[in-house]
C-alpha cells in the first residue's frame, strides 16, 4: 500500500478556493502567449501523458489485499496528477458485475483469439474506478475466467491452463489498446498474469503502435501453483513471438520465476514488490543495466512518478 504524502489534496483545495492557478498552469499560459511554443506542440506533448496499466488484480473488484490495493492506488494516484490512465485486468469470476456496475463494450467485443486451433471470443467490459472515475477494462471469456470450484484463490493459480489464460489476456489487452488508439508513454504490467505483455510488446511484429512506449514490469508475490503446460513456448511461437528469443530459455524450468525473467528481459524498468527480490531476477536486472525499485523504495506515489519520469526522459 502506498504511503500518503504530507502536502496532499488540502493544498490543492485551498488553491481552488482562492481562485489561484498552480504555477504549472500559469507557466503554460505565459509561454503560449509569448509565442515561444505553439499550441499544436503542447497538444502533442500532453497526448503523450498517457499510461496503460495491465494489472493482475485491482481493488475494489477483488478484496482489498496488498496486490489488488496496489493496482488501484497507482492508477488513481497517477490520474490525480493529471495523466490519462486506462487499466486492463481480467474479469475474474468472483467479480460481481452488478455491484461494480460493469457493462459490455459491444464495439470492442467479439474478437476471436485462436489458441491451439480453438476460437475463444473476447468479451470486453468496462467500469469506472472511484473516486477518480478512471476507466477499467475487464478482459472476459467464458473458457478462462469463470470461477471454478477447484480454484484455490481468486485468480485460479492452480489451474492447468494458466499458460493459455496468460496468452488470451495478453493478446486481448494489446488488440483492445490498438482499437482504442491508445499510445501510452508508459505501459506498466503487474504480476504473472500480465508477464507476457512486455514480451509481446517487444517480440511481435504487430505491436508497432507501442514501440515508443516505455515498459515497466512489477514482480508481485504469489506463484502459479500448478505445473505450466510444456506447450507454452510452442503457443507463444504460434502467436508470433520470435523463435530466437524463446531459444534463450531452453532447458530452464518452466515456472513463475521464468515468466518474470522473460518479462524483465523485455522491460525498460522493474519494480520488485516481493519482500526480497529473487537473486536470479535481481541479477538479470543489473546485467541489463535498467532502473529498478525495491518494495521499500516503492512506498509513495512520488517514487512511482519519479520512476516513470526518468524512464520517459530517456
Amino acid at each position: 500500500m502506498l504511503k500518503k504524502e504530507k502536502n496532499g489534496s488540502a493544498t490543492c483545495l485551498s488553491r481552488q478556493k482562492e481562485g489561484r492557478r498552480d504555477p504549472e498552469i500559469r507557466f503554460f499560459f505565459v509561454i503560449l502567449q509569448s509565442g515561444i511554443v505553439n499550441l499544436p506542440f503542447f497538444i502533442y506533448n500532453m497526448a503523450k501523458k498517457k499510461f496503460l496499466f495491465v494489472a493482475q488484480e485491482v481493488a475494489p473488484y477483488l478484496p482489498p489485499e496488498e496486490i489488488s490495493t496496489l493496482g488501484k492506488e497507482v492508477a488513481t494516484g497517477i490520474h490525480k496528477r493529471g495523466y490519462e490512465v486506462r487499466t486492463f485486468t481480467p474479469r475474474w469470476g468472483t467479480i460481481n458485475e452488478r455491484r461494480n456496475q460493469l457493462h459490455e463494450v459491444i464495439r470492442l467485443s467479439g474478437l476471436n483469439i485462436i489458441i491451439d486451433d480453438n476460437d475463444h471470443p473476447l468479451l470486453l467490459k468496462v467500469a469506472s474506478l472511484h473516486p477518480t472515475r478512471t476507466q477499467v477494462y475487464f478482459i472476459d471469456n467464458d473458457d478462462y475466467f469463470q470461477k471454478l470450484e477447484s480454484d484455490e484463490d481468486a485468480v485460479g493459480s492452480n489451474r492447468p491452463d494458466n499458460d493459455e489464460r496468460i496468452i488470451f489476456f495478453t493478446r486481448a489487452t494489446i488488440e483492445t489498446a490498438k482499437k482504442l488508439q491508445w499510445d501510452p508513454a508508459v505501459i506498466h504490467s503487474q504480476g504473472w498474469m500480465s508477464s507476457m505483455t512486455p514480451v509481446y510488446l517487444r517480440q511481435l511484429a504487430d505491436t508497432v503502435p507501442f514501440e515508443e512506449s516505455k515498459v515497466v514490469y512489477t514482480v508481485l508475490p504469489g506463484e502459479i501453483t500448478a505445473p505450466i503446460d510444456p506447450g507454452f513456448f510452442r503457443r507463444l511461437k504460434e502467436e508470433g513471438v520470435r523463435e530466437e528469443f524463446l531459444a534463450r530459455y531452453e532447458g530452464m524450468e518452466l515456472n513463475t520465476e521464468l515468466l518474470h525473467r522473460m518479462a524483465i528481459d523485455n522491460s525498460n524498468g522493474v519494480i520488485f514488490m516481493t519482500d526480497e527480490p529473487a537473486p536470479a531476477l535481481l541479477e538479470a536486472v543489473k546485467e541489463r543495466g535498467i532502473p529498478y525499485m525495491t518494495k521499500e523504495e516503492a512506498e509513495t506515489l512520488e517514487a512511482y512518478i519519479d520512476f516513470y519520469d526518468k524512464l520517459s526522459a530517456k
